[in-house]
């Protein structure tokens, strides 16, 4: 099974919707974009394609399943990689989270 890759922000710069939209579709995928309340919980989950998650504002945390249920946090700019098939689940933090979430693009036979 692939590894999740969790990607710090880098950059002094605070990132925004547009600076994070730009680096998900130079990689080709389907965007979509999300946001929770603070709180909001999400049970564990084994998501059938990939996703590369960026966090716009506030902040999330991941918990893998898998992997002793190790916990990633995301804050704006940090990215994670979510391969299909691991079973993750997520907690919104105290300011809520806005997130893009990209995936493979799918292709629909004719």
């Amino acid at each position: 099974m692939s590894e999740v890759k969790h990607t710090p922000w880098q950059q002094s710069a605070e990132p925004d919707e547009a600076t994070l939209r730009a680096l998900l579709e130079k990689e080709n995928l389907s965007i979509s974009i999300w946001a929770w309340e603070s709180g909001e919980r999400f049970p564990v989950q084994k998501s059938t394609l990939a996703r590369a998650i960026y966090c716009i504002e506030g902040g999330i945390w991941f918990t893998l399943t898998d992997e002793k249920d190790r916990m990633i946090e995301l804050e704006p700019g940090d990215r994670l990689d979510i391969p299909a098939g691991v079973r993750h689940g997520a907690i919104v933090g105290m300011d809520g989270v806005t997130c893009l979430e990209g995936t493979p693009r799918t292709i629909t036979a004719i």
